[in-house]
């Protein structure tokens, strides 16, 4: 069965947040069809994470009522370990980022909802 996470090697927090060591592994479910020959981890998997990491370390039970100033500068391919940043800026304003070495590979700010039973 392929996986939908990546593998978490570490975690560290900080004064606004968290950074999350993630192993990504040729294993993962989206590198399925995406693309034969020269997989490369798509976008919405990397938006899913974020929102899902955030949720879990940092906000609890909310949810994502926008998406703003979203990149991806460089593609993802398996056997690379990022490290996943989340910041939280304000009470409904959470920052990520995915850096590769020095590299960024993709970044972007959300907004929250009030927290949901």
């Amino acid at each position: 069965m392929k996986k939908l996470f990546p593998t978490l090697l570490q975690q560290q927090n900080r004064e606004q947040g968290i950074s999350l060591l993630l192993d990504i592994s040729a294993d993962l479910h989206y590198f399925d069809g995406h693309f034969p020959g020269a997989p490369v981890l798509a976008g919405v998997a990397q938006l899913d994470w974020a929102v899902q990491f955030s949720q879990q370390f940092l906000l609890g039970n909310r949810l994502v009522v926008s998406v703003e100033v979203l990149k991806f500068q460089q593609m993802v391919q398996p056997g690379c370990q990022l490290l996943l940043e989340l910041d939280v800026q304000k009470a409904d304003t959470s920052t990520f980022s995915y850096r590769c070495g020095e590299r960024t590979m993709a970044s972007g700010r959300l907004k929250w909802g009030p927290a949901v039973e």
